[in-house]
């Protein structure tokens, strides 16, 4: 733990320990380090084997350029669903790179 102004900060060098601890009851999934050529059509075919997608796959472009900003979102229709599919697709290649799945912060 560690304190800043006054407030107290949860130090996780785990990411499942990380994303664990952050989420709350939550189906939606952050999914970085994407390729840069990953659509939402592959980010959607990657995660819907692991339960059925309840909201748009989303990757997240630049406003400007259009290109991906290299993370997206994929919501499950249950936690269950959700959870499998972290603990299945964390650390894993997609369009090659080593991607990072966590749970989605509220404010997503």
């Amino acid at each position: 733990m560690q304190a800043i102004n006054g407030m107290i900060r949860v130090l996780h060098k785990n990411p499942l320990a990380r994303s664990l601890w952050a989420r709350n009851s939550c189906s939606k999934l952050f999914v970085g380090g994407l390729s840069y050529d990953t659509n939402e059509t592959a980010l959607k075919n990657a995660f819907e084997k692991y339960g059925e997608i309840i909201e748009a796959v989303r990757v997240i472009a630049h406003h400007v350029s259009g290109k991906s900003r290299g993370f997206g979102f994929v919501r499950f229709t249950s936690e269950a669903s959700a959870n499998v599919a972290f603990k299945e697709m964390h650390s894993k290649e997609l369009d090659g790179r080593n991607i990072r799945v966590e749970f989605a912060r509220k404010n997503f």
